[in-house]
């Protein structure tokens, strides 16, 4: 499988988001989503303002606390999760025990189960796992990305192993042990009383082609995972699950599968340990849509989340496993097959419905989210803001430059030129020594007019000819030089100059200081001096 057989979002395309991963690009995305909207956008640090109230976790990196606002109102957002969403409905569904305990009770239909706290023993739970039925799951009561979770155990002796492990994993405190269902995993998004997403959460896999080995295909699979913003930080890891697993069925890394044989690596679907999400939102039974539905109206203040649910192979029906009030989204706006879906609209919908109108998809903007970071990572501000989105229409064209043009500060000049007419983009260097920029703006005059300017620094650039192109992808609000190694090399000798050059004013400045205050005139002025000061003294 690859993304090509996917349909992603023109305006979220792999340059927009090349530089944002994992929990970061919830964030980022919804962010981006209230910004070209013409929201005020600023980032915070953990506890800043309305986050000291909030229920956050892992908030010491900057770049998952973020607040927009409108003329009226601010909301405040980590990571896809907004302040709609009540800390006691995060706290229901952090703990899987109890959110499954509440489930029930609110008529969900969900696994049988029972949650074992750790002073119980081992017997008590093997005992349990027996009354209910093999095949059971092993997980813990407060856990993510399927860590510690062990599905399909099929007798007593393969639980006693699992029980084992949790010791060596750190998770064994509170377990949770159900019944297994066997069937399709799936995650559900919802938004208000609206299913916008739904995607099935495929467990890692390869498929054969009577040729490579396991683990030829496994690496051929990571490339192409390499290829989706989204799969780039969860390739499928070889490593004792993974052999132990494929061992049930007398495989190892080097057997060679048939071609076109699907070959499982893994029961767990989680998208962070190699799971594929293939979009089936218009492809999900009404009812199963309405299961997950029931299940987030069951909570109160509950007012947007994923739903992770399994459907019975048997009957069809659907099991809710688990709440997510703080889901990630990748996997529904990167599926590697069917539709991308636009789950940032839909929340900067729900909290902003003031904004629907806008026409976000025709901004080609973005921010560097490093950049903005930067004062927070530095620790120099609690808050940043982000230069407002253009909302007019942007102009964009294409120059390519020809001659002797590969000096930094004839680059320098173009970015200044560039910001004197308030105009976004980059210059980039190509390998056969030309430049390449590209300019836009919300003013055509001046987008034309800029290659005037790349004629007029005769003294650090030969122009020999530009040629000029018509241009549609994103830009970055700012003005970015781009350079190859050399000239980054050049660049930086050139800052090391500045800097020492700096350095040897500041020494010249500490010298002439110094023999300013050691000088004859400085020690016979200083009684006149001292009697300037007591009378300041007195006056004051």
């Amino acid at each position: 499988m690859s993304e090509n057989n996917a349909e992603w979002l023109a305006h979220l395309t792999s340059e927009v988001i090349s530089d944002v991963h994992g929990s970061l690009l919830d964030a980022y995305v919804i962010a981006l989503e209230g910004w070209r909207r013409g929201l005020k956008l600023r980032w915070h640090v953990e506890n800043s303002e309305k986050f000291s109230e909030m229920v956050t976790w892992y908030t010491d990196r900057p770049g998952q606390l973020f607040s927009l606002s409108s003329a009226n109102r601010t909301h405040y957002f980590f990571r896809s999760r907004g302040d709609k969403v009540t800390n006691e409905a995060v706290y229901t569904g952090k703990d899987k025990g109890n959110s499954l305990e509440h489930l029930r009770k609110n008529g969900v239909a969900v696994p049988n189960g029972k949650i074992f706290t750790g002073d119980e023993s081992k017997e008590a739970i093997k005992k349990y796992a027996e009354e209910l039925g093999f095949p059971v799951v092993l997980k813990p009561k407060d856990g993510s990305f399927g860590r510690g979770v062990f599905v399909n155990i099929t007798s007593p002796a393969e639980l006693e192993a699992c029980l084992d492990y949790t010791k060596e994993l750190g998770t064994d405190e509170d377990l949770i042990v159900e019944q297994h269902i066997a069937g399709k995993d799936y995650r559900i998004y919802i938004v208000g009383d609206e299913v916008v997403g739904a995607m099935h959460r495929q467990p890692p896999n390869v498929v054969g082609d009577g040729v490579h080995t396991l683990e030829q295909l496994i690496d051929q699979k990571n490339a192409e995972r390499e290829k989706n913003p989204r799969l780039v930080s969860c390739l499928i890891t070889v490593n004792d699950e993974l052999t132990d697993f494929i061992a049930r069925e007398g495989r190892t890394l080097t057997s060679i599968p048939e071609k076109n044989e699907l070959v499982y690596l893994n029961f767990k679907g989680n998208i962070s340990l190699g799971g594929d999400p293939i979009d089936v939102l218009d492809d999900l039974s009404a009812e199963v849509k309405e299961t997950a539905l029931q299940a987030i109206r069951s909570v109160e203040g509950l007012t947007h989340g994923a739903v992770d649910l399994m459907v019975n192979e048997a009957d069809n029906q659907a099991y809710v496993i688990e709440l997510n009030p703080t889901a990630q989204l990748g996997g529904l706006l990167y599926p590697i097959q069917g539709k991308s879906r636009d789950i940032p609209k839909a929340i900067m919908d729900y909290y902003f419905p003031e904004t629907k109108e806008n026409k976000v998809t025709q901004i080609n903007t973005f921010f560097d989210f490093h950049d903005v970071l930067d004062p927070l990572q530095n620790r120099d501000a609690t808050v940043t803001t982000v230069t407002p989105c253009p909302q007019q229409k942007v102009y964009m064209k294409k120059y390519i430059v020809v001659g002797d043009v590969l000096d930094i500060g004839y680059h320098r000049g173009l970015r200044k030129q560039a910001f004197e007419r308030e105009l976004h983009g980059y210059i980039m260097t190509k390998e056969i020594g030309d430049i390449e920029i590209v300019v836009a703006g919300t003013d055509p005059e001046m987008v034309e007019d800029f290659k005037h300017g790349i004629w007029e620094d005769e003294e650090r650039a030969s122009v020999m000819e530009v040629l000029e192109e018509e241009v549609d992808e994103p830009v970055k609000v700012g003005f970015e030089i781009k350079t190859d190694l050399k000239t980054q090399i050049e660049e930086l000798k050139w800052y090391q100059r500045e800097l020492e050059e700096t350095e040897l004013a500041l020494k010249k400045a500490e010298l002439r200081r110094r023999k300013h205050y050691e000088s004859l005139s400085w020690k016979a002025t200083s009684p006149i001096r001292a009697v300037g000061s007591v009378f300041k003294k007195f006056k004051g």
